[in-house]
């Protein structure tokens, strides 16, 4: 049997697979980002992108809306709401031509499901609600009072088509504005069972602010059986209007863990198990990112949360210890359940949660998460095709100098096999992977935050007499494997370098792929 042959008793390696988050929050809302993403959706195949994150696609409080704004569920950009029938994202129409041209790739869409939440009320409703203390969201701050809340949704663009439920103020919980006197706070709004209604329980919610239940806008109420049964029937009406590998869930932390665990199971009972879920519980703490997975049963995947915090620290400090990088993070821990990434539209710059990276360490990060065994990487919009976000703010161009395509090619084709680590100097850090039967290259892989670097790694026998390069090209030369299956890989100051046999299969591909403009039109 010839090398590379399959042999009866052996398994296929499963192929690499890489998600990238398809937006970031300044796209223009030009109402053509469906548009935009479908001709993408060619050459981020050709780079190793087998799953797509969608920005919310649910009709927003404006056309401008990001889609957390969210006013109505069953609006993909169908019904003329709130001063537009196309979201922020474009239309409905354009939405299903993007899901079949990803069909037609082999490409998976993940949707982003904002479920905590409601904006842009289309009239108000009067309800007894009490003030609480924004930092102790358990703590009354007045007595129940009569306010003038933003709660009625009628949804007059759309009528009843899909579904008939009008939500009113006892599908609330919580809002953050009474009309009544102009006065912006916290209200928990007292419904007609006061004493088994209200926030949910911690640690059906997380518990930071006492309880985390109330986030924004008006908040949906999951103990009300309308709520819950018509959340429920979204979901399985979603899975039947676009053709989904999966969905991420949003703001996990503030709304019932039971409801989600039922929605879940309700979609894997519906539409047959193999869906991709992974919910947005953002928060640097290891111990209570496992404590929840532990009450979900594990049932979906987590942003590794920690991990972006270890990678923004470590970049803006001088020649930190590499060897910590996965210190308390989600993936070192549980990495099945981990997505990693490096940044997403949170912790972008001018964000709320920005967790700053500096530009020299995003080619270090995406290589720790995209070149390893463990964790399903997610690479981001913005890395990938640059931010803008206003004339009055600083522009970023693509990260990694244009080395990002390039690493993610080299997960689809080389990533594969057994890792062995050397970890074992604080600056320069590196792993091998050995490969697989029928993905046999392997590679090596070098970082540095300090000055140029050198390990002496093993790369395997099997190799012996081969001729290795940079697949990025940023470290010049050949690295000749020994008899003993080692070899001596180098990396610059702050940087990284990918090893790869010159003449392993797909390296032919691997430069056709990159000959020409990598962000072609």
């Amino acid at each position: 049997m010839g090398e590379g042959e399959r042999s009866p008793d052996r398994q296929a390696t499963p192929e690499n697979m890489t998600m990238m988050q398809g937006f970031e929050w300044y796209v223009p809302a030009d109402q053509k980002h469906w548009v935009r993403l479908e001709k993408h959706i060619p050459q981020l195949k050709q780079w190793g992108i087998d799953n797509i994150w969608l920005p919310p696609g649910c009709k927003g409080s404006s056309k401008d809306g990001n889609g957390y704004d969210i006013y109505d569920l069953y609006d993909l950009g169908e019904f003329d709401q709130k001063g537009s029938v196309a979201t922020k994202w474009g239309t409905r129409d354009e939405l299903t031509h993007l899901a079949d041209t990803a069909q037609n790739f082999g490409v998976g869409l993940y949707w982003d499901a904002v479920l905590n939440h409601k904006f842009a009320a289309d009239h108000r409703e009067k309800c007894q609600a009490v003030e609480v203390d924004s930092n102790d969201r358990n703590r009354p701050v007045s007595s129940k009072y009569e306010i003038d809340a933003w709660v009625g949704f009628d949804f007059p663009g759309r009528g009843e088509k899909y579904s008939p439920l009008k939500y009113h103020w006892y599908h609330f919980s919580g809002v953050d504005y009474n009309a009544a006197n102009n006065k912006s706070a916290i209200y928990k709004i007292i419904g007609e069972q006061w004493e088994s209604m209200g926030w949910a329980k911690t640690p059906e919610v997380d518990g930071e602010k006492g309880n985390y239940d109330y986030l924004m806008g008006s908040d949906l109420d999951y103990a009300h059986p309308e709520v819950e049964a018509d959340v429920l029937a979204w979901g399985k009406w979603l899975a039947e209007q676009i053709p989904l590998k999966g969905i991420r869930f949003d703001a996990i932390k503030h709304y019932s863990e039971n409801f989600l665990e039922k929605f879940v199971t309700t979609l894997d009972q519906t539409y047959g198990k193999g869906w991709f879920f992974v919910g947005e519980f953002w928060k640097d703490s290891l111990s209570d990112m496992m404590a929840y997975l532990n009450r979900m049963d594990h049932k979906f995947s987590l942003f590794d949360a920690p991990l972006v915090y270890n990678f923004s620290e470590i970049s803006r400090a001088n020649s930190a210890d590499l060897r910590k990088i996965f210190d308390d993070t989600l993936v070192a821990n549980d990495p099945i359940a981990a997505v990693t990434l490096v940044m997403n539209h949170d912790t972008q710059p001018y964000q709320a949660l920005e967790a700053p990276i500096s530009d020299w360490f995003k080619p270090l990060g995406y290589a720790l998460i995209l070149l390893r065994e463990s964790g399903y990487p997610c690479v981001w919009y913005g890395d990938l095709y640059g931010v803008d976000p206003t004339a009055q703010k600083q522009k970023f161009g693509p990260s990694c100098w244009g080395a990002l395509p390039k690493l993610m090619l080299a997960r689809k084709l080389y990533a594969y096999g057994l890792q062995a680590d050397y970890f074992n100097y604080p600056t320069c850090v590196g792993w091998v992977r050995y490969g697989t039967w029928d993905w046999p290259s392997g590679c090596a892989t070098v970082i540095s935050n300090a000055g140029p670097g050198t390990k002496r790694m093993h790369v395997g026998e099997m190799h012996a007499g081969e001729r290795w390069t940079d697949v990025l090209g940023w470290t010049d030369g050949e690295v000749v494997i020994g008899q003993d299956g080692f070899g001596e890989f180098k990396c610059g100051q702050t940087s990284v370098s990918v090893w790869v046999n010159k003449d392993a299969k797909g390296r032919e591909r691997f430069n056709e792929v990159f000959d020409a403009n990598i962000y072609e039109e």
